[in-house]
Order: structure tokens, then C-alpha cells, then sequence
């Protein structure tokens, strides 16, 4: 159970909040580079509670500056995009992606206020098709994290977005806690027993945790027969980071980036890779189109209900939704343990389908929640240590931290995973996965 004031601590990000500030020590992923085109529409943007537009320059670098002109507040979302910067419609004033001014038509050719006037503007970059922000103290911002899908090339791995209606931590919780996965996605037989998956070999898993620089390993220890025990171990990375252990049958790696647009709304990017080889192509169009259907864990093409261009990620919000019970549907409930077509569409909805805020004092914990709890306390140890001393944790300077893997081994009964599965967590582009997931 969390107290209401951890939970508030925790779950708020906006600009002033601890976990707000905590977050800002970190690039965030926030679009992908084919939503800004080159002089292209100017493209709305909220990230830990701010309103930003992003925009390409005609020299292709990428802005991320605020919605609003700091000339009398006119929406930037309508400026034009064109011959290297930002022109806002109401009074012609013009501003490069990083945030000067570079024209003010109305005004008196030497005005000082052209040297003075600047809109907010954060750095970013831009890796394999995926743009990043800072939006830190640091003058000098980090390097950009060593995340293992993000620096294979870009034909080894699908990328998706996807926003869900609910607080950041809610959506990453449910990714961490490995209980949920052959009972939820599961199939149901006539008897009403769950009968897919290989972790149904055994539903009540010991969990083992143990924490590390970047975060924390989450692993279960699964009996398969008297001899062998089935480890899956997946990873928590500061700040909101998840990877998911592969499966035999589907041996890409993935996991998700959980990055806050607000304190009730998450931006999921899920990415799906294999750092050693060309991606599956018939997996990516799986990915891309669902199957018969049913979406799989990637947003497919065709799950989204576009909005206005004043909507943040207008092109990202999900027909499917609270209001629409996530697809649910009762014929669906008697085939499948839950009724929702597809597998985060079934995450989606018990991650988000009570409020976008859930009050965790109402929760009863068990020791299957092992790794939920310690990632609370790790990162309520972070928020409280970055206030109170101004302590930053490891990663948020040294982007080797982030070289990790989630992994699925067997092991003989009661056998350390931890030596036998250290070699093959630690990531490194490049490297095939050196074992049978």
C-alpha cells in the first residue's frame, strides 16, 4: 500500500514537482522523426505537463519549442514552417529551432527586442528515427542513453506510439509485474482453465528482485519439472524505462518507454528489435496490421482516431478507450480470459480502465508485486534524495547504465540466475542473444 503523499510525490510531473524535476535530469523520446517533415506542419507536443509545438527547419534540424508566440500568445501550431524557422501567423514574427527570433515585420527595423525576445526552446536530437528532448538544467546536456533498440540499425527494429488515458507509473507497473502475463493474455479452455503460454506451466512464480544502478531486475522463478526452473527476468530503468523477456517462439527483444505527457495521460512507445540481424519482416507487418483483428503488444496502423492538429500526438490517440470499454466484448471473454481484441488493448484497460489516477491506499499488495514495490521505493528514494541533496542517480550521467537486456533462461532447480544469466543481460549491439530465449 502507498501513502497519499508518496502516491502524489510519485505520479505528479508537471513543471515545480519532484518527480517533474527528476525526469527533466533525462533525455525523453517523445516523437518519431517522420511526424516533422522538412518545412512541414508544425507538430503540437506535451511533455511533463508543458505545451511545446516541434517543427523541421528547411536545413532538417528539429525545434521543440513553446506552443505559444511570446509575442501576444497566438498558437504556433498555425505558423509557417519556412526558409529556416518558425513564422507565426498573427504578426509575422519568426523564430529558429532554437528559440531567437529572427524577424519581427511589424516592428522597426533596428528594435532591440529582436536581439531579446526568444521563445522557450529544449534541445534535441535525433538517433535511427526516434527524436529525443531534453528539458534539464544542465547547459550541457548528457549523451543520449546507450538504449540498446534505439542504436541497432533501423532495419532491426519496428517502433510504434501509441498515448494512454492514465498516470505514467500506472501504464509502467503493469510491465514490470510478470504475474499478470499468462493469466491475462491467456486463452481460456472449456473448462474455463488457462492453457497458453509457457509461464502457465506454473501461475504462482517466486519473485526475486534485486536492484542496480540503472534500476531494478525483476525476476520470476517459474518450476518447469523437478530438475529445471524457467527465469524470466525483466528490467526497470530509470526513469521509466521496461524490457520485456523474449519468448522462444517470438525471440525479438522489446519493452516500452513510459514517457509522461501529463500527470492522466502516458505516451507509450513500444519497440521490438533484434540487435544482431535485419528485423522479421513478417513480424513487422504483424505489428503494423494487427492479426485477424486483434491488435498484438504494438499499436497497429489502423487503432488510431486522428484529432485536430491542436491536439497533442493528434495522430496518436486510440479508438480504443475508457469510454469504449477498450473493445470489449463478451463472445471475446469466452474465448479469451479478457474480452479486449489484443494484448495492450487487455493491458490498456487494466492499467487505465478505473481513472487515470488510481488511489494505491485501496491496494493489498501481495508477493507477487514484489517488483512493483521495489520500483516505487527506488524511485521515491531518487525523488526524495535529488530534493533533499540535490543527489542524482547514476544513469542520469552515465549512459552506459542503460546496457541491459531482459532475458528468459532455464535453469536447473534453485540454480543462481543471476551468474548464469549476467553474461547474457548485459546489451551490446551487434551481439546475438548468445542463448535460446
Amino acid at each position: 500500500m502507498l501513502k497519499h503523499e508518496d502516491n502524489e510525490l510519485l505520479v505528479r510531473v508537471g513543471p515545480k514537482t519532484a518527480m517533474g524535476d527528476l525526469m527533466r535530469l533525462y533525455w525523453l523520446p517523445f516523437l518519431l522523426s517522420r511526424d516533422v517533415p522538412a518545412d512541414g506542419q508544425p507538430y503540437r507536443v506535451r511533455l511533463l505537463g508543458e505545451d511545446l509545438v516541434a517543427f523541421r527547419d528547411s536545413d532538417g534540424r528539429v525545434g521543440l519549442v513553446d506552443q505559444a508566440c511570446p509575442h501576444r500568445g497566438a498558437p504556433l501550431v498555425f505558423a509557417r514552417n519556412e526558409e529556416g524557422g518558425l513564422r507565426c501567423v498573427y504578426h509575422g514574427w519568426k523564430f529558429s529551432v532554437d528559440g531567437r527570433c529572427q524577424e519581427m515585420p511589424a516592428e522597426p527595423e533596428n528594435t532591440p527586442m529582436l536581439d531579446r525576445v526568444r521563445v522557450k526552446a529544449y534541445p534535441v536530437r535525433e538517433r535511427h528515427g526516434v527524436l529525443w528532448a531534453y528539458m534539464g538544467p544542465d547547459e550541457e546536456p548528457p549523451a543520449l542513453p546507450d538504449m540498446e533498440w534505439n542504436m541497432v540499425p533501423p532495419e532491426n527494429v519496428h517502433v510504434s506510439m501509441r498515448i494512454q488515458d492514465c498516470n505514467w507509473l500506472q501504464a509502467l507497473e503493469g510491465e514490470i509485474d510478470s504475474a499478470h502475463a499468462a493469466i491475462l493474455h491467456g486463452r481460456v479452455d472449456s473448462g474455463g482453465s488457462i492453457d497458453q503460454w509457457k509461464q502457465a506451466a506454473d501461475l504462482a512464480p517466486k519473485f526475486e528482485v534485486v536492484q542496480h544502478d540503472a534500476g531494478v531486475h525483476v525476476a520470476s522463478r517459474r518450476k518447469l519439472d523437478e530438475d529445471k526452473n524457467y527465469i524470466r527476468v525483466n528490467q526497470f530503468l530509470m526513469p521509466f524505462w521496461t524490457l520485456v523477456p523474449p519468448f522462444s517462439q517470438f525471440p525479438e527483444l522489446s519493452g516500452h518507454a513510459w514517457v509522461p505527457i501529463d500527470d492522466e495521460h502516458t505516451l507509450c512507445i513500444m519497440f521490438s528489435y533484434h540487435p544482431s540481424q535485419p528485423f522479421y519482416e513478417k513480424t513487422r507487418k504483424l505489428f503494423a496490421a494487427g492479426h485477424n483483428g486483434r491488435e498484438t503488444g504494438h499499436a497497429s496502423d489502423t487503432s488510431f482516431e486522428p484529432r485536430p492538429v491542436t491536439y497533442p500526438y493528434h495522430n496518436y490517440w486510440s479508438k480504443y478507450n475508457r469510454e469504449n470499454a477498450y473493445g470489449y466484448a463478451p463472445d471475446l471473454a469466452q474465448k479469451y480470459n479478457a474480452g479486449m481484441p489484443g494484448l495492450w488493448l487487455q493491458d490498456a484497460a487494466c492499467q487505465s480502465g478505473v481513472s487515470p489516477i488510481y488511489d494505491r491506499s485501496k491496494e493489498n499488495l501481495g508477493v507477487s508485486d514484489s517488483g512493483v514495490a521495489r520500483t516505487r521505493r527506488v524511485l521515491l528514494e531518487a525523488v526524495k534524495r535529488l530534493a533533499a541533496e540535490s543527489v542524482r542517480p547514476p544513469s542520469a550521467e552515465d549512459p552506459s547504465k542503460f546496457l541491459l537486456r531482459a532475458i528468459s533462461i532455464t535453469i536447473p532447480a534453485g540454480g543462481d540466475w543471476m551468474a548464469a544469466g549476467s553474461e547474457f543481460m548485459r546489451a551490446e549491439p551487434g551481439k546475438d542473444f548468445g542463448y535460446a530465449p
